[in-house]
């Protein structure tokens, strides 16, 4: 059986077919991350488990409903630099 793909046709790799490679890599050393913070910080298994479900949770979460089929690190980066570098445009019509 032989699929024709279109010339236009973007094929992206994804984990699952959901979800990109580099924001499975940026979640995994985020948790890593959080997890290594607690285990230092904390001694108890309920505390250390509740705080990474509150840290890591919504973030894993956003990576997987997508943002309107965007990279969500592209859409973190464009984020970041809108906070960096606003820039507040008004346009005014002339009116006779």
């Amino acid at each position: 059986m032989k699929f024709i793909f279109p010339q236009n046709y973007d094929f992206k790799n994804k984990l699952f077919g959901f979800i990109d490679y580099s924001t499975v890599i940026f979640n995994a050393l985020w948790d890593g991350f959080i997890l290594l913070i607690l285990n230092l910080i904390f001694s108890s298994l309920t505390i250390k488990v509740f705080l990474f479900i509150i840290f890591c949770f919504p973030l894993l979460l956003l990576s997987i409903s997508g943002l309107n089929g965007e990279n969500f690190l592209y859409v973190f980066s464009y984020f970041f630099r809108f906070l960096i570098r606003q820039k507040l445009y008004f346009y005014s019509k002339k009116r006779n």
